[in-house]
């Protein structure tokens, strides 16, 4: 307003100057004084019918208007009030510009990565009594109805909560008609799938969700399988309700007013069991003597904090054993939506549904039947061999005891198996496999088996002791052999010379009684031919002559001096071998003895001639 007055005071300033300029002054003073002053004049108006922008700005005009219609805010014809138009950066020129109107630079509205703006619009058409949020934009004009709100306030734009969201950008939008609030994207990670429940009926372009507008949002009763099994309204993609299909993994800016994600987990999940129960243990000890000594001590078993539930109790055979417990779960893409629908998400299933369950027929199985394989048997009870030489089995139904949690733990856990998933089908949850942990079996069941599993090993330990006591004697013979080797060989060449030299006797004494008997026999037939007398005379011959030979033998000198005496072997007496008594053997004897007798005379020695 200043620099319309001062405008309006130099244009009266250039018709009214002049009159008071000096008539001495030159002709052509009066003329500058008109110029200045409306010069000075169209500067002042100029002052208020430009601006220059560098982000944008705002106009709400004062003068020169009608007012706005009953409820609205914003003016699209030239109103009294708050404009639609926002003036871009840049300079603008406009009559009057800064005096009809009051501009406000307002600047862009920026969006950052990650980030959605939430729009809040103050004008419009009003939202419809089924509606909690407007009507979201048209993809193909969505731009221009954020930055254009004459086209929003004609078009059919409608106030309040607005489903559309600022994608990450700049924005010159009308602040007097929208307000933003920044929120941060949804983020749906690896191994998840986001279950929308929606607040709005209205088309929708989420990733691998593409709809129009829906034409028909009946619910459709969705059921799990098995009987007994929960029932849950799941709606198609962009009504209002659960959506029966699952976003898949990624980032969306998505208006989280107008629409909640609940993130599942569609990984395998395990689930254990564990803890919440004293262990109690019977060690045994051996002492030196070999005695068994039994020892028991507890061991307080807590429940870890990141697992399901404690330690499941099974009563078989009237004990109370703890069995731990492992169980992979997992909900698949597809039954997302019915799984938050019908519980609430994978947490409440656990709690409210599975556990109990999985209690239940643990228990049942434990206290019940299970199936287990044993061999067939002939009526001898042995094993009935197949055509391959293999034992055949047979499946039996037969009553639970504790040991089959160890010697039988795998039928166990099919029998556990069978009775568990149709339980979390029904929930929608895919139970791939329970495994069974170390049982907290009685020491009283085990001290039995693990004493009788003890005296066979000490027996096998003391076995293998005497062998290696047995092996290590042998050990020092052998060396003890090789330090007297020596005086072994000479020791067994003595034997073996001894062996021998039995051998040759034995030769001998066989050689000489074969002789004797020959003699024998021959002195036989002698004595048929000669007699008996002349046959003991001819052995006493025969010893007296094996007598002087042995004699001689003996005495060799005596047989030297009876050669060197040969010449006297010619005969000095005449001896008759006549009839006589002895017969022939008289007559020998009697040479023989001459013999003998003449060696005892002396030998002459013959005489050398001396020179």
């Amino acid at each position: 307003m200043f620099w319309v007055i001062l405008g309006f005071v130099l244009i009266l300033a250039a018709i009214f100057a002049p009159r008071f300029i000096s008539d001495r002054a030159p002709a052509w003073a009066s003329w500058v004084v008109r110029i200045v002053c409306v010069g000075l004049a169209v500067f002042s108006v100029a002052a208020t019918s430009y601006i220059h922008v560098t982000g944008a700005a705002s106009l709400d005009k004062i003068y020169l208007g009608g007012d706005l219609k009953d409820g609205a805010i914003i003016a699209t014809r030239g109103e009294k009030g708050p404009q639609a138009d926002v003036l871009p950066p840049g300079f603008h020129f406009s009559f009057l510009l800064n005096v009809l109107y009051n501009v406000k630079e307002i600047g862009v509205v920026e969006v950052k990565e990650g980030q959605y703006g939430y729009i809040m619009a103050r004008d419009g058409k009003p939202l419809r009594p089924d509606q909690t949020y407007a009507d979201a934009f048209d993809p193909q004009t969505s731009d221009k109805m954020v930055n254009d709100a004459a086209f929003f306030l004609k078009n059919g734009g409608q106030k309040g909560p607005q489903t559309s969201v600022l994608t990450p950008g700049k924005y010159r939008i009308n602040k007097f008609l929208f307000s933003v609030k920044h929120e941060n994207a949804t983020e749906i990670p690896v191994g998840f799938v986001g279950v929308v429940k929606s607040n709005v009926w209205t088309g929708v372009d989420f990733g691998n969700l593409k709809s129009p507008k829906p034409q028909n949002c009946a619910p459709t009763q969705v059921r799990g399988a098995g009987s007994g099994a929960l029932a849950v309204p799941l709606v198609p993609v962009g009504c209002i309700g659960i959506w029966d299909k699952a976003l898949s993994p990624g980032k969306y800016y998505i208006n989280t007013s107008a629409y909640s994600v609940t993130q599942v987990d569609t990984r395998v999940q395990t689930w254990e069991y564990k803890g919440g129960y004293t262990r109690r243990i019977i060690d045994l000890t051996v002492n030196q003597k070999g005695d068994i000594k039994q020892d028991e001590r507890k061991i307080e078993v807590p429940v870890p904090k990141d697992s399901a539930d404690s330690a499941i109790f099974i009563k078989v055979e009237g004990w109370d054993v703890p069995q731990e417990l492992r169980v992979l779960v997992q909900v698949t893409p597809d039954n997302a939506p019915f799984v938050v629908a019908s519980v609430g998400g994978l947490d409440q299933i656990e709690d409210r549904i599975l556990t109990p369950a999985i209690r239940s027929i643990v228990r049942n199985v434990g206290g019940g039947m299970i199936k287990v394989t044993v061999p067939v048997l002939d009526k001898d009870k042995k094993p009935v061999l197949d055509a391959s030489g293999k034992p055949q089995t047979q499946k039996i139904m037969r009553q639970t005891v504790v040991m089959d949690l160890i010697e039988h733990r795998p039928e166990i856990e099919e029998t556990v198996e069978d009775s568990i998933q149709p339980e979390g089908l029904k929930a929608g949850v895919d139970i791939k496999e329970v495994r069974l942990g170390d049982p907290a079996i009685p020491p009283e069941l085990l001290v039995a088996r693990q004493r009788e599993q003890l005296a066979q090993q000490l027996t096998k330990a003391f076995t293998e002791e005497q062998l290696a006591q047995t092996q290590r004697v042998r050990s020092e013979q052998a060396r003890a052999t090789a330090d007297q080797q020596g005086e072994l060989v000479k020791a067994q060449i003595g034997v073996q010379a001894s062996v021998q030299n039995a051998l040759a006797k034995k030769n001998e004494g066989q050689g000489e009684k074969d002789k004797l008997s020959l003699i024998a026999e021959g002195q036989k037939e002698q004595t048929l031919v000669l007699g008996q007398e002349r046959v003991v005379e001819l052995r006493k011959f025969e010893l007296t002559l094996g007598k002087l030979l042995e004699f001689f033998d003996k005495h060799p000198e005596v047989l030297t001096a009876a050669l060197a005496n040969a010449h006297k072997f010619v005969p000095e007496r005449v001896f008759t071998m006549g009839e006589s008594k002895g017969g022939g053997l008289s007559g020998a004897a009697a040479i023989l003895g001459d013999l003998l007798g003449g060696a005892s005379k002396p030998v002459p020695v013959p005489q050398t001639d001396k020179k």
